[in-house]
């Protein structure tokens, strides 16, 4: 990995680091290990960082969930999600764990098998409550069978991969299976910096904190040819809105709907509690009408929710985030009011499905990494973890752009203190200078 890669991880881990516990958030992580052969002279490694990883965790029904799969050959479950409701039970078994062996490694067709059979409901998967779906890859040489389309579904299923590697891992196909999200320890020598990875991908997992204030806005297609569809929209919001801080204030939610024009649900201004939010969209149905103007409904966003006068806090600092779910094609062109909007400093992100204009949706967006298609509504978990990926890591720009405050780091590893004593000092430097562009690739 590069020096700037993990010096913005370390910023997240400083910014959202609570002492030696995380936040008792709900996630499934499943850990995928290289049991093959090649993998046996870093047994002890690559099996204290899952324990150690687990440790860090709160592990019960209601908060984190980890499966264990091993493969070479063939993948086999070592235990699975909902196998294990206690820390202790499941550190007792990750204490007699042996990597299986074997001489042969098809690192593909073990992706498809943890997604086919450890993220489904049956093996304790929480997908469709809205939890946080995880894979963490530890890979110790290259695979021997195709790892793109697997990778692709994976992806598609709504499933955020991590991976580490050792040995002789291959880089390029890290890069492919977790684009920007991988790390490479070169030696075993290294193992030490095992205790500062797990550390971040916990945090980068459950999220982190961040003093940054969001208003975020929904607008939703609530034409009639979504009604069909309403419930699982506002399931949808509703899950996603339970991640927010609305009781501190640190952020507030409007709702908006469309079709042949535009109503205000409840502005920013309106509630001051996350359970007054959440009752009220449980009590949303669809406005109806037809046809949709986008287009409209964007400029209206603009000029009546997004304003001071409505709960808008834009001349506070607060980032202005506005979510769109378009089912149909818009009657006029949303393109101009978009432009307006993203002027402004609002960042979009724009969830079409099959009956929606993709061209329109890109155009809508800030980015097209904030552009996400599904099939039809009822499919919106499948998108759910990555767009709440995108929301929280526009709270940890903040922290990349060095406008956030890094924490001070309190834990370091005894054996490579007096070296990394130094580092983190110049670590915390460059947070808060904000000199990314000038650093090059170790």
């Amino acid at each position: 990995m590069t020096l700037e890669a993990f010096i913005s991880s370390l910023c997240l881990w400083c910014k959202g680091f609570h002492g030696n516990k995380t936040e008792h958030q709900k996630a499934d992580i499943v850990f995928l290990l290289d049991g093959s052969d090649n993998m046996k002279p870093s047994e002890r490694l690559i099996l204290e960082f899952v324990t150690d990883f687990v440790k860090k965790l709160e592990i019960g029904p209601s908060k984190a969930q980890v499966a264990l799969v091993q493969y070479s050959t063939e993948p086999t479950a070592d235990f699975i999600l909902n196998k294990y409701s206690l820390k202790e039970d499941t550190l007792n078994h990750l204490s007699n764990v042996k990597l299986k062996g074997g001489g042969s490694v098809n690192t593909g067709r073990a992706i498809d098998f943890v997604r086919n059979t450890v993220f489904t409901a049956s093996s304790g998967s929480r997908l469709q409550q809205g939890v946080p779906q995880v894979l963490i890859l530890a890979s110790g040489r290259k695979s021997e069978d195709d790892m793109l389309r697997p990778v692709g579904m994976l992806k598609n299923a709504g499933i955020v991969p991590f991976a580490v590697g050792v040995d002789s891992a291959d880089r390029f196909e890290m890069e492919q299976f977790a684009p920007g999200a991988w790390y490479f320890l070169k030696e075993a020598s290294d193992f030490p910096i095992f205790n500062y990875i797990d550390y971040i991908l916990v945090v980068t997992i459950l999220g982190s904190s961040s003093t940054m204030k969001r208003d975020i806005v929904f607008l939703i297609d609530g034409s009639d040819d979504v009604r069909n569809t309403f419930s699982a929209i506002r399931e949808f919001i509703a899950n996603l809105v339970q991640s927010f801080d609305l009781d501190h204030e640190q952020d507030k939610v409007a709702f908006v709907q469309y079709s042949n024009n535009a109503e205000i649900s409840f502005s920013l201004d309106s509630y001051a509690t996350k359970d007054d939010v959440l009752q009220h969209i449980a009590s949303l149905k669809p406005k109806g009408g037809r046809p949709q103007y986008i287009g409209a409904a964007l400029q209206f966003v603009k000029d009546k929710v997004f304003v001071s006068n409505a709960g808008g806090r834009k001349n506070e600092g607060a980032k202005q985030i506005l979510v769109v779910l378009a089912g149909g094609r818009s009657r006029d062109s949303p393109r101009g009011p978009a432009t307006a909007l993203k002027r402004g400093g609002v960042v979009i992100l724009a969830v079409g499905s099959r009956q929606s204009n993709s061209a329109e949706m890109q155009a809508i967006s800030s980015d097209t990494d904030y552009t996400y298609s599904v099939p039809d509504f009822v499919n919106l978990p499948r998108i759910q973890q990555l767009l709440m990926r995108s929301l929280t890591g526009m709270k940890s720009q903040e922290t990349r752009e060095g406008k956030g405050e890094c924490l001070k780091v309190t834990y370091i590893h005894s054996v490579v203190k007096s070296v990394y004593t130094l580092l983190i000092s110049y670590f915390l430097k460059v947070c808060q200078t904000s000199v990314f562009q000038n650093i090059k690739p170790i």
